[in-house]
């Protein structure tokens, strides 16, 4: 394929892409159909099945343009840095949950995936093995915290009567409540103005 017309093609892609988005976000997953999509891209299906066999694939592609806060990645060397050797492990949980609001609202396309994931998708059919992923990421999440405060009950900063494992699942309950009630808050009445002084507020919940 001749170098224009692949940047043709590619160009093309992202368009239907970026369609599918505004669609997904405004029809929701089920309510989505390809027609929708090509019209909003301004292509004919035939060129959606060109590059995408079905909707799924189309919502795969969608999810892979952009870095999903906690579901494609853990800023994982935040809390890997309160493990392995920073002075307030604490410190480094917080910095980590900062991270996720800030992650999602970097970027309108991040905070469009997440809320399309969020509350304009059905899990069921081909859609049911995100279910999966999301508990594993989920999983992965857990135990990265449990680490970061198992450091912080080796540095004595931890509160008294709780537990490494316990303390994370309080922390990663405490997030994705945040992060839905950050992304339903669109008006900022909610959460979003205060967001941060909730993230401070929990992880001094966890000091000794």
């Amino acid at each position: 394929m001749p170098r224009r017309t692949k940047e043709e093609s590619a160009l093309t892609r992202r368009r239907i892409v970026a369609a599918a988005r505004r669609t997904f976000l405004k029809r929701g997953i089920t309510g989505t159909t390809l027609e929708h999509v090509a019209k909003a891209a301004h292509v004919t299906r035939g060129a959606i099945y060109w590059h995408f066999a079905n909707k799924k694939a189309l919502f795969d592609a969608m999810r892979a343009e952009v870095s999903v806060p906690m579901l494609d990645r853990t800023d994982a060397e935040k809390l890997d840095a309160g493990r392995t050797g920073s002075a307030d492990p604490l410190a480094c949980v917080e910095r980590f949950l900062l991270g996720m609001i800030e992650g999602v609202d970097s970027r309108l396309e991040i905070r469009q995936t997440f809320e399309i994931m969020a509350f304009k998708c059905e899990y069921v059919g081909d859609f049911e093995s995100e279910l999966s992923g999301h508990r594993a990421k989920a999983a992965e999440i857990a135990d990265r915290l449990t680490a970061s405060y198992t450091a912080a009950r080796r540095a004595k900063v931890l509160r008294a009567g709780t537990t490494p494992r316990l303390a994370a699942l309080e922390t990663l309950s405490f997030l994705m409540g945040l992060m839905r009630l950050w992304l339903l808050d669109q008006q900022a009445l909610i959460v979003r103005q205060s967001a941060r002084e909730l993230i401070a507020a929990h992880v001094a919940g966890q000091r000794a």
